[in-house]
């Protein structure tokens, strides 16, 4: 017996698949509407959320393809760098250098160094901080080589802040914990054990400050730019000095002495310095020519006219300013 079979004939396979392509383009289509619907809509809670893409469709997709056009208030994003708010760097220039004088029998030239570089240990308006002691300096004379000093207001530098002469002919303010205080001009050098920060003063000087019986006395002292110093400084040849050979020396200098040039064929030529306060041309270059002498504030001379005179003070017509 045949058993019937209840409910709608099935169509064949192919037939199944023929009806299922308009059912799943009918609903590629219910999709787009409602996601156009949801895009469109004007109401406050069916905006866009905050922080998604202003253009979501392609600029390409013509406006027929069924995709929802941009919302007309949005626009396209900067195109330039944001503006940084750090400040611009600032434009580097190069460390400055002793400005080269015209030759002239005395001249003056301001000069770009930096103080600080010039100085070495003893800098202008820095305090010190060490203890005086006392010897006896005879005439003055010490290892600066000045000669004879025409007053005892003299002291002889430690050896660190001696540093190889440098502190040769500075003027020094000393004070004393008592309130006392006197000025001294650097004449010679104390050698170790003197520690850094002390002096060693001429029995003249410290006996303004102390009695002489307490034999070592807490100081603190500074640099100074004195008003009293000579009214020019001069030069001094070396005994033995010539054109193959010199030493140079400057006297009565108001500030410390930083560098000395001398003018060559090929310009200026900075000459080094002895722990005996001469500035040496070994091989005779420059020796006889110009000299430029520069202080620790950069203030530079150029004398010209000095002949190798051995061992004879010559004046100029020039002085360090004040400071």
């Amino acid at each position: 017996m045949r058993t019937t079979r209840h409910g709608a004939e099935q169509p064949p396979r192919k037939q199944r698949r023929a009806l299922g392509i308009p059912l799943a383009l009918l609903g590629v289509g219910v999709v787009a509407c409602l996601a156009a619907a949801l895009l469109s809509g004007g109401g406050a809670n069916t905006g866009r959320p905050a922080g998604l893409p202003v253009t979501a469709v392609p600029a390409s997709v013509p406006a027929d393809s069924g995709f929802p056009a941009a919302p007309a208030k949005a626009t396209a994003a900067p195109t330039q760098p944001p503006v940084s708010s750090a400040p611009p760097s600032p434009t580097a220039t190069p460390s400055g250098s002793p400005r080269t004088t015209p030759a002239s029998s005395a001249s003056v030239s301001a000069s770009a160094v930096s103080v600080g570089s010039l100085a070495g240990r003893v800098k202008p308006g820095v305090g010190n901080q060490g203890v005086a002691t006392a010897y006896e300096a005879a005439d003055g004379n010490g290892a600066c080589l000045f000669g004879p000093s025409p007053d005892l207001m003299i002291a002889a530098m430690n050896h660190a802040d001696y540093e190889t002469a440098k502190a040769c002919g500075a003027y020094v303010l000393v004070r004393a914990a008592n309130g006392a205080s006197i000025t001294v001009r650097i004449t010679n050098e104390c050698p170790l054990p003197c520690a850094p920060g002390q002096l060693d003063l001429s029995h003249e000087a410290f006996a303004k400050l102390a009695d002489l019986k307490v034999g070592r006395l807490p100081i603190t002292w500074t640099l100074l730019s004195p008003a009293t110093a000579p009214a020019t400084m001069s030069i001094r040849y070396k005994d033995g000095s010539s054109q193959y050979w010199c030493g140079i020396q400057v006297i009565g200098h108001r500030n410390p002495v930083a560098t000395l040039e001398v003018r060559t064929a090929k310009g200026w030529r900075q000459l080094p310095r002895t722990g005996y306060n001469y500035f040496l041309a070994t091989d005779g270059n420059g020796c006889g020519g110009a000299v430029r002498v520069t202080d620790v504030y950069g203030e530079q001379l150029t004398v010209d006219g000095i002949a190798i005179k051995p061992d004879v003070v010559q004046p100029t017509k020039v002085q360090f300013a004040r400071h």
